[in-house]
């Protein structure tokens, strides 16, 4: 199960990294372009905070385990990353985006598994 929570960290890791960089370095036409209109809504500092939350989720997901320096961050970082998709869930729902409200959901539940792994009976 350790091996499989590892995986799973780093699977979320690459796909927050990819999802949070182009929110925090492009400009809110080319975000609205490339991830849909729920960008139009908010204004570009929402956007770009957005975008730091992910990165330092996916972060936050490996890299304290990696070098040992707080590695109780990891489920904190799971934690704080199954919040953010809460919201985009509302958001995407909110907007009858139903493919968006699927992936978040299922976003939620792997941060929520890896949570679950890292507070609970495979703690580093």
């Amino acid at each position: 199960m350790n091996v499989f929570l590892w995986v799973l960290a780093g699977l979320l890791a690459a796909l927050f990294l990819a999802a949070g960089t182009p929110k925090l370095l492009q400009s809110k036409e080319k975000v609205i372009e490339a991830t849909g209109t729920w960008a139009v809504d908010y204004p570009p500092v929402a956007i770009k905070a957005i975008g730091l939350l992910e990165i330092l989720g996916g972060v936050g997901l490996v890299l304290p385990s990696a070098v040992d320096i707080a590695p109780g961050l990891v489920p904190v970082a799971a934690t704080g990353l199954g919040i953010v998709m809460a919201g985009a869930v509302v958001v995407h729902g909110r907007r009858g985006e139903g493919r968006s409200v699927v992936v978040n959901v299922l976003l939620l539940a792997l941060a929520a598994v890896v949570a679950w792994g890292r507070f609970g009976p495979y703690a580093f």
